[in-house]
């Protein structure tokens, strides 16, 4: 077994008639890469006197073309900004990162005293409506976070107001009609005696 040319009619390292890998072949209709002889086809430009083709550019004094900028008189270089005339540039991209917004303390003394409020009495419930109010109005003026908890707060602390006041009234009334009842149930045992 052998390998390479073998010297005559062709064997594994012949050439193939007519040409080798990355010839073209001989024809005469026009192969591949090759435009046919027509005026108008693909890629050609009709020949109009007024017209631009794609890549051409109007004469100067038109119009600007893909990349170019107006002529701005201060003919500054890439990356240099003018001078600013009291008037800020707008940034441009997303920035330095921020750094977090704190919590208002005063919306998170109201949901605190909103939720003990429950436990004791109503007591500190109106200092946590009085917390949430103006800790609405800070985080509205200043912009901090903690809206959310001032109006849990200022919710909690109305409803167990307004909780603890239906109540009082009811157990304060039947309290008191039981110290009304008791006061008439001894008054009328000494008129009868």
């Amino acid at each position: 077994m052998s390998y390479g040319d073998q010297g005559g009619g062709g064997g594994y390292g012949a050439q193939p008639p007519g040409g080798g890998y990355g010839q073209q072949p001989p024809s005469h209709g026009g192969g591949y890469g090759q435009q046919p002889p027509s005026h108008g086809g693909y890629g050609q430009q009709p020949p109009s006197g007024g017209g631009y083709g794609y890549g051409q550019q109007p004469p100067s004094g038109g119009g600007y073309g893909y990349g170019e900028q107006p002529p701005s008189g201060g003919g500054y270089a890439y990356g240099q900004q003018p001078p600013s005339y009291g008037y800020a540039q707008p940034g441009y991209g997303y920035g330095p990162p921020q750094p977090p917004r704190s919590t208002n303390g005063m919306a998170v003394a109201s949901l605190v005293c909103g939720i003990i409020g429950l436990v004791f009495c109503g007591v500190t419930s109106i200092p946590g409506v009085i917390l949430g109010h103006i800790a609405l109005n800070k985080i509205k003026r200043t912009g901090e976070e903690g809206s959310g908890m001032a109006v849990g707060g200022l919710v909690t602390s109305y409803i167990t107001v307004a909780i603890w006041l239906l109540c009082w009234l009811i157990f304060g009334g039947m309290l008191l009609s039981l110290i009304g009842l008791g006061a008439a149930a001894t008054s009328t045992s000494s008129y009868g005696s």
